[in-house]
């Protein structure tokens, strides 16, 4: 996911992406356990776009950028 992409999102709804994608790497880590991966590179791409999602949000919070829609 692309930093633009998630720049456009409303904070509740980069919230709701952020649980969304937590949930996934979380998935994806009980799967790597019991079975080998079809897509192993799948793993650091979600934990990357969380490390995003969490910087953007941490952005709105300290005031160092703008919401949309603020």
């Amino acid at each position: 996911m692309k930093l633009r992409d998630l720049t456009e999102m409303t904070i509740p709804q980069l919230k709701e992406k952020l649980a969304e994608l937590q949930s996934d790497y979380a998935e994806l880590r009980f799967q790597r356990v019991s079975q080998p991966l079809d897509n192993p590179l799948r793993l650091r791409v979600l934990r990357r776009d969380i490390a995003r999602a969490k910087t953007l949000l941490k952005e709105y919070e300290m005031g160092k950028r703008k919401a949309p829609g603020q």
